[in-house]
Formats: C-alpha cells, structure tokens, sequence
C-alpha cells in the first residue's frame, strides 16, 4: 500500500503535465455546448424579436389615428435597427462584463465591439452569440415600450437621440445591477425576466416623456380612438406567444425552470384579461376588445419578474390583482393626475410591473407555491429587498429621463408643431401614408 501512495504522487504531477486539462477539469468541469440548450435559446431569442416586430409595432400602430399609424411603426423598426448596432457596440459589454473595482455598478469595455467573441464562445451552455443576441432583444424592446406613452407629438430625431442615450445612461446601468452581477442582484433583487429592467423602466420613462411633451393637441376633449382594433388585437396575440420565449427562454436552458416559467406566463396572462374584462364591464356597462387585450398584456407584464419563482396558483393571483390595478391606473389615475400617456405605456407596463416585482417577493415563497426563498430570508425580507430595486429604479431612471428629455429639447426640440401634429406624422415626417383611400 506504501509503494503504491508514492507511486501516485510521483505519477500525479507527471499526469498534470502530459493532460492539464484533466487536472483542471477535476477542479471545475469545463463549459460544454448543450444542443437542446441551444435550440431553445434560439426558438426564444426569435420569439421576443417577434414581440417586438410585429408583435408591439401592430399593438401600438392599431391604437393610434389612422394619420399616424406609419410613424408608430417606423419608431419600432428604426429602435430596432439603432439598438442591435449600439448593443454589439458597447451595450453587451457595459451590461454583461466585469466592470473590476465599479462591477457593483456597470461593466467594463472588455467585450466592447464584441471583443473576442467567437463560434466557440459559450455562456453556460449555449454560445455566447446566443445569449448576446437573445439579451440584445430585451434591450430592443424596453425603449419600443416608451413610444407609446408619446405617440402621435415627437419628433422622429428627437426619437432617436432620446432613445440611444437612454439605453446608454439608464438601461444598460439598471440591467447590470439586476442580471450582470451588481449591486441589486447581489443584494439578492429577484427579476427573472425584466420587471424593473425592462417594464418599471419603460413605464416610468414613458410617463416622464408624456409629462414633458405635454398633451396631445384637442387632449382629452376630443376623442382619439384607436383607429384599427384589428391590428391591435393581432399584436396582443404575438406579443402573448412571443412572451414565452422572454419569459420561459429566461431560464437559459430547456428545463424545468422553462416549463414552469411558460406554465406561470400562461395562467397570469388569462387570470389578467379576464379581471380587466370583468373590471372594465363592471365599471361601464360592456367589455371591450381592446380591454381585454390590454388585460392581457397587463399579466404578462405582471408575471415577467415572477416567472423563474412563483407557482401556478401564485400566477393566476399575480394576475388577477395585476389586471385590476392596470386597468384603474390607465383609466382612474390617468384622468386623476391628467397626463396623456397615449397608448398607457405607464399604466400597463410602469404600474403592472411594480405589481409583479412586489408580489414577486411574496409568491417565491414555498409556502405559497414558489421556487423558496433564499435561507434565511422571510417574505417581509424578500418584499423589503423588492421595494429597494422597485423605488431605486423608479427614481434613477426618472431622474435620467428628466435630464435627456431636456438636454434633447434644447439640441433639436422634442415635439412637432401644431400643423404637424394635426396634419399627422405619417405626412409631416415621413412623406407618406399608411392608407391611401
């Protein structure tokens, strides 16, 4: 037995020399590509581009006057196509890389450029292009959401300035403290697939807007109907399937945690429509198409910070509660503190987002159906921390806002004239027209 224990440490090191990447991997397994990993990423990162073209291009464009329906969509695709070339840039690299003594607070510029990105690059189990692009939609979506709190009165420049520096100074620093290793994520913040990022972002981005821009020319005497309930109807429908690949694709991996987190989509997507239609009915008389598609969307927001922890029962709650605050935030409040957030970008998306991120901490709880909280934390400690990330967004990103709406006002103007807007942007802007009758 002696004879064979130093034979082993003589041959040990010998070993290490001849196949290195042994000895490393008994220490830390190397990351290996999964193919059904990476088919799933793929079918999710398709999905939420899906959501947003055409998904929310044809959601909001049904909403708008017929004279504005082109504008709405060309701010999707331009935001779509600005995006992808800043996130490739630098975006990738601030969200997702070390960031060294300030990683608390933003990345570093080691991937900027996508600096040593290859086909055998992995994140996990899936290659990094993958999940580079599948994050890239989520940072494409978030700033589409704002336009509808400002359709039909910006200017397409100041569009674009706005919403390129706004995912530079707010987005990106936001999605770093949430997913890329800061300071809420440490601190224990749960978000699995955007609640504060992407909709308490969106939605406090596109109140500041409306508040800045100011109302609508005839707002809200006369009335502005959506002018095309069927498109509007039809992007609901994408948006809902699109949303589980943002939500199930979150997981990063085919699984459990997948399978769980499109069941939960699904159960707070129904419970949301049906309590804005009973809601909305209640209230006025008659349900309404576009109440329950908005009901819809209402849950899917509600449900995107919760669906990596809740349970099935959890969802159809966060649903429900979800669907009657959104729709008494897009009717009761709005009208209460008179702003006009054309398309209820606040409404849905700022207030059905801090619904979800709040009883976020509540259902992860075991006790209520949940994934469990972290050992020793209590749903009072978990709420406690959901709040911080909920009230520090909320602030930050309003602050932001604030400053770039202003800043954007003096370089180039934010709002058209009064001739434009009545004329329409599809006209004024664009020289052209989503109807010729």
């Amino acid at each position: 037995m002696n004879i064979l224990r130093k034979t082993y440490r003589h041959l040990l090191p010998l070993g290490s020399l001849i196949l290195p990447t042994l000895a490393l991997a008994a220490d830390e397994p190397a990351p290996v590509l999964n193919n059904g990993n990476t088919a799933w990423m793929l079918t999710s990162t398709g999905l939420v581009l899906f959501m947003t073209i055409p998904g929310l291009s044809l959601f909001y464009a049904g909403m708008v006057r017929a004279k504005n329906v082109l504008s709405v969509l060309m701010q999707c695709f331009a935001i779509t196509a600005l995006i992808s070339i800043l996130w490739a840039v630098f975006g990738y690299s601030l969200a997702f890389s070390d960031g060294g003594g300030l990683n608390d607070w933003i990345g570093g510029m080691g991937k900027a450029f996508l600096a040593g990105v290859t086909p055998a690059s992995l994140n996990g189990t899936i290659p990094e292009s993958v999940f580079i692009t599948f994050q890239m939609t989520f940072a494409i979506i978030t700033p589409a959401l704002i336009i509808g709190a400002f359709a039909e009165r910006m200017k397409f420049s100041a569009m674009l300035l706005f919403m390129g520096s706004w995912v530079t100074l707010v987005y990106l620093p936001i999605c770093h403290w949430v997913w890329g290793n800061g300071w809420l994520m440490t601190m224990g913040a749960l978000d699995f697939a955007g609640g504060t990022v992407v909709h308490i972002n969106a939605g406090i981005a596109g109140l500041v807007a409306a508040i800045v821009l100011g109302k609508r020319n005839g707002f809200p005497n006369n009335a502005m109907p959506p002018h095309s309930l069927p498109l509007t109807v039809t992007g609901a429908g994408m948006l809902w399937v699109g949303w589980f690949g943002f939500n199930a694709g979150s997981a990063l991996a085919a699984d459990g945690a997948a399978g769980m987190a499109m069941l939960v989509t699904q159960l707070a997507t129904a419970a949301a429509a049906l309590s804005w239609m009973f809601t909305e009915w209640m209230v006025h008389g008659k349900p309404s198409a576009l109440g329950i598609v908005s009901g819809a969307v209402a849950g899917l927001v509600a449900v995107t910070p919760a669906s990596g922890t809740a349970g099935a029962m959890g969802a159809i709650a966060i649903g429900a509660i979800a669907g009657v605050a959104c729709f008494l935030g897009a009717t009761s409040l709005k009208r209460a503190m008179g702003y006009d957030d054309s398309l209820d970008a606040f409404g849905v998306h700022g207030i059905g987002g801090t619904v979800g991120a709040l009883l976020t901490g509540i259902f992860a709880s075991a006790d209520l159906g949940g994934v469990g909280l972290a050992e020793g934390r209590t749903i009072l400690g978990q709420l406690t921390i959901q709040g911080i990330s909920v009230a520090v967004t909320m602030i930050y990103c309003g602050v932001l806002s604030f400053i770039l709406l202003k800043i954007i006002d003096g370089l180039v103007g934010l709002r058209v004239d009064k001739e434009q807007e009545t004329m329409g942007l599809d006209l004024s802007l664009h020289n052209e027209q989503g109807y010729n009758l």
